[in-house]
Formats: structure tokens, sequence, C-alpha cells
């Protein structure tokens, strides 16, 4: 089965860096949809990057130049690097995974906390 697990939140000042780990238990991780998903308090979750089976991505205009999502299958990881970060990026974020050939098959992991304060 697939199972996702999301480390590498956690407090940091803006303008800081966070580098969010997905751990997977996928062997091939070009055999799916990958995404990073956000959700503040009050308000709804929020896609924020994704990278399809062939390697292509998308941002949210809201992060765009400052998250790179990338896959190392060597490491069954996907990850997001964020960088000169804000009090707005602060949220749970989730891992999010689908085949490519059936997108009802989907998983998501339990999230993790980002915080950006002074």
């Amino acid at each position: 089965q697939v199972e996702l697990v999301e480390s590498g939140g956690g407090l940091v000042q803006p303008g800081g860096s966070l580098k969010l780990s997905c751990a997977t238990t996928v062997n091939i991780l070009s055999l799916y949809n990958w995404g990073w998903y956000r959700q503040a308090p009050g308000k709804q979750r929020e896609l924020v990057a994704t990278m399809l089976t062939d390697g292509s991505t998308n941002y949210a205009d809201s992060v765009k130049g400052r998250f790179t999502i990338t896959r190392d299958n060597g490491e069954h990881t996907v990850y997001l690097q964020m960088d000169r970060l804000k009090p707005a990026d602060t949220a749970v974020y989730y891992c999010y995974a689908d085949l490519g050939y059936d997108r009802s098959l989907n998983y998501w992991g339990q999230g993790t906390q980002v915080s950006v304060s002074s």
C-alpha cells in the first residue's frame, strides 16, 4: 500500500527557508502525480505545488518563484523547498499522490506544521 509521511516543518522567521519531506513507500515516483497542499486556520485547503508523472511542475501564484517541488527516487521522497517565507505561508502542509493512470487512487500524508513569525 502507499503511505506518505511528511516532516520538516517548524517555526521560521519571515524571509527564512524550510525544506519539507514526504517519505513514501512508492518505489517508482514517476508513476504518480505529486502535490503539496496547505491549510491555514479558518481557510480552505489550497493546492500549492504539483509535479506530474512527466516531471512537469506548477505552482500557486502566491508561492511561485519561492517554492520548488522535487522528487528523489533513490530516497523515495518528494520535497518542497520553501524560500523567502512569509507569515501568509503559515499552515499545515500535506503531501498528496495519485496514480497517473487512475486518479481515483489517491493518498494523503498526515501533515506538518509550518509557522512563519517574528
